[in-house]
């Protein structure tokens, strides 16, 4: 079996868009990830709508650490990837898989949202200021209620008017509904922060939603934050430590 002198291959598996931003998107991160360790092989995969397939990007390996890249736990990451691992294992029994977990929840992440924020304009932790935590939404409660306990634990750590959760999809409030709420509450402004790692279809909706109801900011896409190469790599390091490689069946 072939030896990965410094560490096995990092396969990242994203969700994939037909929009073509958000590939530009993943792979702008992943280059970042490649700029912080040039000495490790790392590949992209997708799940729909782009190539490669997980499979394909196991193409040749022995061994891999396969990293989902989606912000929270949901359908994608408790079936779709492991019903693939399983496909690609099935067929090379000799292929060994780290599956290591989603990005989220991750403080890192929080620091992401206020880097963003600020980019648009935000200090962080404004008093005057209430923010609306927007995620794509699932219609996995667990995956919702990931979010609303980061809204949380945001509030709990600054000085914000408020953190609340919204999504754009599947789940309630809306984002353009919590925007109208919080103004109608007397939060002095509403700013938005998408839990989002790529633009697309979700992020152009928020935004322009979320201006129409009256949002005084609306930040940017998480897309290859600093943040998030590190919480890559974290996640790389926790996956490789594994006493045995994560069970596909």
């Amino acid at each position: 079996m072939n030896q990965h002198p410094t560490g096995p291959p990092l396969i990242a598996v994203a969700h994939g868009s037909r929009d073509p931003r958000a590939a530009t998107a993943v792979e702008a991160l992943l280059d970042a990830v490649r700029l912080a360790r040039p000495d490790l092989d790392v590949r992209t995969a997708y799940l729909d709508h782009a190539p490669p397939t997980l499979e394909r990007a196991l193409s040749g390996l022995d061994e891999a650490v396969v990293l989902p890249l989606l912000l929270t736990a949901a359908y994608h990451s408790r079936v779709d990837i492991p019903a693939a691992l399983r496909e690609a294992t099935a067929r090379r029994p000799r292929l060994r898989v780290h599956l290591g977990p989603t990005l989220g929840p991750h403080p890192l992440l929080v620091t992401a949202l206020e880097r963003r924020l600020e980019e648009a304009g935000v200090e962080a932790g404004d008093p005057e200021t209430a923010v609306v935590l927007v995620s794509a939404g699932s219609s996995d409660a667990r995956a919702n209620a990931v979010v609303a306990r980061v809204a949380r634990s945001w509030a709990r750590r600054r000085s914000w008017w408020s953190v609340t959760p919204a999504y754009a999809s599947a789940a309630a409030p809306a984002p353009a509904d919590e925007v109208v709420r919080l103004s109608h509450a007397g939060a002095p402004r509403v700013v938005v922060a998408p839990y989002l790692l790529a633009p697309g279809h979700f992020a152009d909706k928020v935004r322009r939603d979320t201006l129409a109801a009256g949002a005084h900011r609306v930040a940017d896409v998480l897309g290859p934050a600093p943040e998030l190469v590190t919480l890559l790599l974290d996640r790389y390091a926790q996956a490789v430590q594994q006493p045995e490689p994560a069970a596909t069946a």
